[in-house]
C-alpha cells in the first residue's frame, strides 16, 4: 500500500516547515514542499518544487502541471493526499490546487478572507460577528481626505492596518490626529504607494489566542492562550502565550463559540485555524481568523494525547486530519505551558548574545532557542517580521510558567551594534 502523500506550501524562511516534515516523518506520510519562490531560484536553494504564490493562479498552474509530469501525464497518479499551506501566503494557491485535484479543501475565496483583514471583517460584519467599526483606504488617498473619513467614520483611539501582512507588521494604534497621520506615513513607507489598508477601531481588553482544527465542519478547541503582556499600542509586539487559559470557564466557552461563528461565517470548513480575541465587558471580539496554525515555533509547546505515550504534536493531528487518518485523543496534556518569543530590543546589528545558559537554567525552562544569526541586521515592528528567538517552559500551573519565562528573558542580553558600524 503506497504511503499518504501531501503538499506542504511554504515560505523560504517560515519557522514551520521543518516541524511538519518532522511529523510527516513520524506518521508514514511522504511530504511534498512547494516552496514560495521562483522555480529556478527553488532549484538553487535546494528545493525541488517553486512557484510565486503572489500570482495564484499562475502558482496553481505551475504546480499542476509540474505533479502532471510527475505523475506520467495522468493527474489520477500525482496520489496527492492533502494540500496544507503552513502560511498565509499560499493559502489561496493551497485551496485553487486542491481543487483542481478533487481534494478536501477552503474555498478559495474563503482561504483569500482569512488573510485579508479587510475581506475578513467585510464577511464578519455581514454575519453579525463581533467586530470594531471599520474602513478601507488606500496609501496614495489625501491625507486630510483620510483623517476626515476616518474620524467621522471610526474615531480615536484607532488602529491603521495593512490588509495582507502578518505578524503585527504595519499594525500602529493612533490615539490623535497627528499620530494617525504619522501612522498612514508608516505604513506607507512599508507597503508602497497605492496599496489598500486598513483603520478600524481601537478593541480594549485582555487578548486571547485561540489554537484550534475544523473536522467535519466541528471547530475542536486545541488549545486557549492568554497573552499577559498588555498589548495596547502604539505597536502589537506578541511576547507571551500561556496554556491553559485562566479566564473563567464561561468566558472561555464564549470564545469558543465566537471563533466557530466567525470560521463560519468565513466559509472555513476544514484544517486547523488560529484565532486572536479580544475580551471586555462586552464578551469576546474578533480581531483575527487565520486558516492555518500557530506561527513560530510556538506549536512545540503542545501536545496532545499524552495518556498513550510521548503524545503528538500539532502537525500530527493536522497532518491526521488532512490526510483522512483516523484523529486520536485531542485533549491538550494537563501540564501547562508556554512560549516567550523574544522581541527585538532596538535596530542594528546582532553582535553578541549573553546569558542563554543562565536562561536555561531557570525551573521550568525547556528550551531557549535563538533564531536570528550573529551580524544579522534586525529590525523591530512595526516594520520588522522577526523575533530573537523562542523561550519555552512548562510547568505545574500557568503563573508558574509565565514567571519562568519572564526570569529566563530576564537573563538574555543582547548587544546591537549601529547599522553605520559596518562601514568603519
Amino acid at each position: 500500500m503506497s504511503p499518504k502523500r501531501v503538499l506542504l506550501l511554504t515560505s523560504p524562511n517560515s519557522y514551520r516547515t521543518q516541524a511538519y516534515v518532522d511529523a510527516a516523518g513520524r506518521l508514514g506520510i511522504e511530504p511534498v514542499i512547494v516552496v514560495d519562490l521562483p522555480q529556478l531560484l527553488a532549484q538553487e536553494w535546494n528545493y525541488a518544487l517553486g512557484a510565486d504564490f503572489g500570482d495564484p493562479w499562475k502558482a496553481a498552474d505551475e504546480i499542476v502541471n509540474t505533479l502532471t509530469k510527475l505523475g506520467d501525464g495522468v493527474e489520477s497518479d500525482i496520489r496527492l493526499d492533502a494540500v496544507l499551506a503552513l502560511d498565509d501566503g499560499g493559502a489561496r494557491v493551497a485551496a485553487l490546487v486542491a481543487e483542481r485535484l478533487g481534494l478536501a479543501h477552503n474555498d478559495q475565496m474563503a482561504s483569500e478572507a482569512a488573510r485579508n483583514k479587510f475581506r475578513m471583517r467585510t464577511l464578519l460584519s455581514s454575519c453579525g460577528a463581533p467586530v470594531p467599526a471599520f474602513s478601507e483606504f488606500r496609501t496614495d488617498d489625501n491625507m486630510k481626505a483620510i483623517i476626515a473619513r476616518a474620524e467621522e467614520e471610526i474615531g480615536y483611539p484607532c488602529v491603521v492596518k495593512p490588509e495582507e501582512l502578518n505578524g503585527s507588521r504595519g499594525v500602529i494604534r493612533a490615539n490623535l490626529r497627528c499620530e494617525l497621520a504619522a501612522a498612514v506615513r508608516r505604513l506607507t513607507a512599508l507597503i508602497g504607494e497605492g496599496q489598500p489598508f486598513l483603520i478600524e477601531g481601537y478593541i480594549p481588553g485582555v487578548e486571547v489566542a485561540l489554537e484550534g482544527l475544523i473536522d467535519r465542519n466541528q471547530l475542536h478547541c486545541l488549545a486557549l492562550f492568554d497573552k499577559p503582556d498588555p498589548l495596547e499600542g502604539p505597536y502589537f509586539e506578541e511576547t507571551i502565550y500561556v496554556t491553559p487559559s485562566r479566564l473563567p470557564q464561561d468566558v472561555q466557552s464564549a470564545i469558543v463559540d465566537a471563533t466557530e461563528n466567525a470560521a463560519r461565517g468565513l466559509g472555513l470548513q476544514t484544517g486547523p485555524i488560529h484565532a486572536e480575541l479580544r475580551i471586555n465587558e462586552n464578551g469576546p471580539w474578533i480581531v483575527e481568523v487565520a486558516g492555518r496554525s500557530i506561527g513560530g515555533l510556538c506549536s512545540r509547546i503542545l501536545r496532545f494525547g499524552m495518556e498513550v505515550g510521548n503524545g503528538s504534536s500539532l502537525e500530527e493531528l493536522i497532518l491526521r486530519q488532512a490526510t483522512g487518518l483516523p484523529l486520536e485523543n485531542l485533549e491538550r496534556e494537563s501540564q501547562a505551558g508556554g512560549v516567550m518569543m523574544i522581541p527585538i530590543p532596538a535596530a542594528g546589528i546582532l553582535r553578541k548574545v549573553n546569558g542563554v545558559d543562565a536562561a536555561k537554567a531557570v525551573a521550568g525552562i525547556e528550551e531557549v532557542q535563538i533564531t536570528v544569526r550573529l551580524d544579522q541586521s534586525l529590525v523591530p515592528l512595526p516594520e520588522g517580521d522577526a523575533y530573537l528567538g523562542f523561550i519555552f517552559a512548562r510547568g505545574e500551573s500557568p503563573a508558574l510558567v509565565e514567571e519562568s519565562l519572564r526570569q529566563a528573558h530576564g537573563f538574555l542580553q543582547f548587544e546591537i551594534a549601529p547599522e553605520f558600524a559596518l562601514i568603519s
